[in-house]
């Protein structure tokens, strides 16, 4: 197998990575999931389990798909095929590419549809259409949004075209690029709602307390495993995102220093966005609530009644436009590369073969919310966007996840590992444990937990 890749194809810098990687992390769960579930779980308790699962679930993981990918220099699915077999290992473990890039576009394909509401509202939040808004209308505005199908497929489509045309610009003009400014723009927007949060809700010592004051009565079994579910799911595990950029990265890298940087971030931003967002939901006395309920009804309400409410919230939904637009390009991006190397086509005609099918999926999902709501049959018992979900989140990524994990701790062995991630010593006898005991046990507990039979 060739390490070699042309210098094009190589992040500019370490910077460059631990961006692109931080965007691919960093999505719409950090704004609307962890700060709920780490209030609702006990704070400091619920934090704590969550950097131990990060740290031994979470973070292996990562480590080794960019190791992975590294090596390799090729797409996830190429790359397994070939990975496969110079282990010695069955063909079937090559399929780990296969299903996680599946995975990302299925997960792409209702990830859009969310995506186009935060677009929506960026426009009408600064188009001033909710000011002086109460609660009731705001929550019926956003049922009659999500019930009209064209509305739906409009913004799903805008948010579509847009990661094709960024994956289609390539790993500089596209990504390198698109990244250099959004996630800049991210840390910015957020540090700046965190100072309003601290000088003017009046609700900031509150919403430290809440967060961070350890209350292990709290900590029930189903914080637990939130907590391991969130630390899981918020490197995008069993995607193969990591394993596509890590082919881009460069030898002279550390891999354990760069993952941790990401790792950092990505707890950053979650912890920022709690603190940013439940201030001003307090400051109103609305219910916190989990979900795109926290950003278009709970906050969408709270700044209404604020004079300078447009520009907040304008502001807010831009910082979840990012966020999801970071996260869609990582997720298209491992179909796209393998799709060009396969056949031996553009990137510009690959990124809108797989762009057009995801929408295509996308529109099931969009139609779910409307003109399919009322079918009298649903698939497992869930509408087609629940299932787009479960599918994708509860199933593959774990799924994928565990062969992963048995197939770098058990199939490649400690020396080639060792010289794939340029790793010795005591941190790598901790990250082996981790992909060989820690990380089968923790995700076979999340399968169960998905088949609801952890009780």
């Amino acid at each position: 197998m060739s390490t070699s890749e042309p210098e094009n194809k190589i992040w500019e810098s370490r910077l460059t990575f631990v961006l692109a990687a931080s965007g691919a992390a960093i999505g719409l769960a950090n704004l609307w999931r962890f700060p709920y579930i780490a209030i609702q779980y006990g704070g400091g308790a619920f934090i704590l389990v969550y950097l131990l699962s990060v740290m031994f679930l979470s973070l292996p993981l990562m480590i080794a798909e960019v190791g992975l990918g590294r090596y390799s220099r090729s797409d996830p699915i190429t790359a397994m095929v070939s990975l496969a077999r110079h282990a010695g290992s069955p063909c079937g473990w090559g399929s780990i590419g296969i299903v996680g890039a599946a995975a990302s576009l299925i997960m792409l394909s209702f990830y859009s549809v969310v995506g186009g509401w935060a677009i929506a509202y960026t426009l009408k939040s600064f188009s001033g259409t909710f000011a002086g808004m109460d609660a009731t209308s705001i929550c019926d505005y956003f049922d009659d949004m999500v019930s009209d199908p064209v509305a739906l497929t409009v913004w799903h489509s805008v948010f579509m075209l847009a990661t094709i045309i960024i994956v289609a610009f390539g790993i500089h003009k596209g990504l390198e690029n698109s990244l250099k400014v959004m996630m800049p723009a991210m840390i910015v927007i957020l540090l700046l709602m965190l100072v309003y949060a601290i000088t003017e809700t009046g609700q900031f010592g509150r919403t430290v307390a809440f967060m961070f004051r350890p209350d292990f009565s709290k900590l029930t079994i189903d914080g637990v495993i939130a907590a391991t579910g969130q630390a899981f799911f918020t490197l995008g595990s069993g995607l193969c995102m990591m394993m596509t950029y890590g082919a881009y990265i460069s030898k002279k890298n550390k891999i354990l220093t760069t993952s941790l940087v990401v790792v950092g971030l990505d707890t950053a931003v979650a912890i920022l966005a709690g603190l940013t967002i439940f201030p001003v939901v307090f400051a109103f006395g609305l219910e916190a609530r989990s979900g795109p309920g926290l950003l278009f009804v709970s906050l969408t309400t709270a700044l209404a009644q604020k004079i300078f409410g447009a520009l907040l919230g304008g502001t807010i939904f831009i910082l979840a436009s990012i966020a999801a637009l970071s996260s869609s390009i990582s997720l298209m991006e491992p179909a796209v590369a393998w799709l060009q190397k396969r056949f031996s086509i553009k990137r510009f005609w690959a990124a809108g073969v797989v762009g057009f099918l995801v929408w295509l999926l996308g529109l099931g999902s969009v139609f779910s919310f409307n003109i399919w709501s009322g079918v009298d049959y649903r698939w497992f018992g869930k509408s087609f966007f629940d299932l787009m979900v479960y599918l994708a989140t509860s199933l593959m990524m774990p799924l994928n996840s565990l062969m992963i994990a048995l197939f770098v701790g058990w199939k490649m062995g400690r020396n080639r590992m060792a010289e794939f991630l340029g790793m010795a010593g005591v941190p790598f006898n901790i990250w082996m444990f981790s992909i060989r005991v820690v990380a089968p046990l923790a995700i076979v507990f999340i399968l169960l937990m998905s088949f609801g039979l952890y009780r």
